[in-house]
């Protein structure tokens, strides 16, 4: 499965699901879609993200860090002790203050949109350090407010996390389901063989 893959298959989660599945894996391998600068200037683009200017080293760092508390902080949320999902931020509490690092840059404002208000987030923050802004609110908002429908995919291999949307959802992807009903059945004719 590749980036491009991952994309069409779960473009609905919200925008911190999205950037937590940046790592994926397949049976080659796991994968890592903001290995360079490229690749994350590809994921902004993907995610509808406005980067505002162009992005370099230390922006791709902020992304990966933040990407590693978002999935440690939903590790935790979700119960998941997937080995192969394993975040390299091994302390909740680190997690949590890289998280809070980034959203810490956005303001509540009333704003009138026609004849209707709306509260509007804004921030002084540019370029990369605002999509992070953007991510980081996104991601403590799905953390608190949505922490009931965020799942980790126990598909084989998988270290996807998704939002479940359906109450039979099971899976982050049809792929995902194939590949455990697949698996359970070989289980249940290899266990009758062997009996």
């Amino acid at each position: 499965m590749s980036a491009d893959e991952i994309a069409y298959l779960l473009p609905e989660e919200p925008l911190p699901i999205r950037l937590m599945n940046t790592i994926w894996a397949d049976r080659h391998g796991r994968h890592d879609d903001l290995g360079t600068v490229r690749g994350l200037e590809e994921w902004l683009g993907r995610s509808g993200i406005p980067a505002e200017s162009t992005v370099d080293s230390a922006d791709l760092a902020a992304f990966r860090r933040l990407r590693d508390a978002l999935r440690r902080v939903a590790a935790h949320v979700t119960a998941d002790e997937r080995p192969v999902a394993a975040s390299a931020t091994k302390d909740l509490d680190t997690a949590i203050a890289e998280l809070n690092s980034v959203a810490v840059a956005r303001t509540p404002l009333l704003v009138r949109r026609g004849a209707d208000l709306a509260l509007e987030w804004t921030t002084s923050a540019q370029g990369a350090s605002h999509a992070l802004s953007v991510l980081g609110l996104a991601a403590a908002r799905l953390f608190t407010e949505d922490a009931e429908a965020l799942r980790a995919c126990y598909g084989p291999g998988c270290v996807l996390y998704f939002g479940k949307d359906h109450p039979r959802r099971g899976w982050c992807s049809p792929g995902c389901s194939n590949r455990a009903r697949a698996a359970r059945h070989y289980e249940r004719h290899r266990s009758a063989k062997s009996s």
